[in-house]
């Protein structure tokens, strides 16, 4: 290493997750270049190589002026065809508690109204029921009552303002959203409609307010990360192919036995950059069109497995240490010598002479391993020794069992 340090602590560690990316120079080149034209990308390699961490970082790069947020209101012509507007993020929440403000202000007249007519009408009721030793009366103060109860919420369902649902909201956000949507099913990635139980009888809740986004309505003006993309069907698949080519997806029910079944958004927009990442078993089993979209607008990234064991990339390791101990918050920081263990087992795990590893998630724990043991002994400084005696707690499966079949046959044998 070129690097002079008495603990990882004085290594100094970027903010942008672009930067935080070890091993894949080529690949983070291309993702740099993807952000900024905004191009799909899709990344081939082994799990820990820094597939997701590729694609969160687009995020960081990509611009928030543009950003929007999403309304859905009921359609009057049509009730279960909810429509969409779009406006600027940071203003769907006050067209909201505008909306909420003035059906308040409208909703305190008609109770006022609806208060003094009941009271009027029961008071008059009473007084013929007393006047008159009947309960006739007393029925009918009833019956005006429901009516009455009925009427009002008639009027301010049917007359009030419309308030809609926020169904997007970017107005808290910093940065361009990053949806993770690996392993979800159709429902929680194109939007669904919830279920209602109450269906009649003016209880019923408004459709729009049951209409719910999806992941790739949520990852609108940012990022759509799906990992193991061979896990969508082929019928989300080209959902999502729709999506991508129109830039917009309407919300509809999914559930079949659903009340809301029937119930169908305008398009929602939903303009994002997707990642798709997986292995070579993955790609195979993409849906061809969706992969030829990819390779048509966007580029594929395979993620190396090793690195070239060179003082830079040692520095980098040394970096990645650094790192893995201010993400974890739990363990001291790694003397120098621990470093050096860190970067001898990145050695042994590459399998290949003067490489380095770059499945940097598996020696991340190793890292946290040792840490841990540096805390059990109440260390300062996570020690050579701790990296030595962690490598025994971070066994695979596989290799455990190994172990214990070997033993079982030796005191066979023995």
């Amino acid at each position: 290493m070129s690097w002079q340090f008495n603990s990882t602590e004085e290594i100094p560690v970027s903010d942008s997750l672009l930067e935080q990316v070890i091993g894949q120079d080529k690949a983070v080149e291309i993702v740099r270049l993807a952000a900024l034209q905004r191009r799909f990308v899709l990344m081939v390699g082994e799990p820990g190589t820094g597939k997701s961490m590729l694609a969160a970082a687009m995020s960081e790069m990509l611009p928030t002026a543009h950003l929007e947020d999403v309304l859905v209101y009921p359609n009057a012509k049509m009730r279960i065809n909810p429509t969409v507007a779009v406006v600027p993020s940071g203003e769907g929440e006050t067209v909201v508690a505008d909306a909420k403000a003035r059906r308040a202000q409208q909703s305190s007249a008609v109770n006022y109204l609806f208060w003094v007519t009941l009271f009027a009408s029961t008071t008059i009721m009473l007084v013929f029921a007393f006047m008159y030793d009947t309960f006739w009366f007393l029925i009918a103060g009833a019956v005006i009552g429901v009516v009455l109860f009925l009427a009002r919420r008639f009027y301010l369902r049917r007359t009030g303002t419309v308030v809609p649902k926020l169904l997007v909201n970017n107005g808290a956000r910093e940065q361009a959203p990053f949806m993770d949507a690996t392993g979800f099913h159709a429902g929680a990635l194109l939007g669904d409609v919830r279920h209602d139980p109450f269906q009649s009888g003016g209880f019923e809740t408004p459709p729009h307010e049951l209409v719910e986004p999806g992941a790739i309505h949520i990852a609108h003006g940012g990022v759509l990360f799906i990992d193991e993309v061979s896990t969508l069907s082929m019928e989300s698949q080209q959902s999502l192919l729709t999506a991508i080519q129109e830039r917009r997806f309407p919300v509809s029910g999914r559930s079949l036995g659903s009340s809301g079944a029937m119930v169908r958004s305008d398009a929602v927009p939903c303009d994002f950059i997707v990642v798709l990442a997986g292995n070579m078993q993955d790609v195979e089993k993409m849906h061809p069109a969706l992969r030829s979209r990819v390779r048509g607008y966007g580029y594929e990234i395979y993620m190396k497995e090793a690195m070239p064991d060179t003082a830079e990339n040692r520095d980098k390791l040394a970096q990645f240490v650094a790192q893995e101990v201010r993400k974890d918050g739990k363990i001291p920081h790694f003397s120098p010598e621990a470093v050096a263990a860190i970067i001898s087992e990145a050695q042994d795990r590459s399998g290949v002479p003067d490489q380095l590893t770059s499945r940097l998630r598996e020696l991340g724990g190793l890292v946290r391993a040792a840490g841990d043991l540096a805390r059990r002994d109440e260390a300062l400084l996570v020690q050579a020794q701790h990296v030595h005696d962690a490598r025994e707690y971070v066994r695979t499966l596989e290799e455990q069992m190994s172990e214990s079949d070997a033993e079982s046959w030796t005191s066979v044998l023995g």
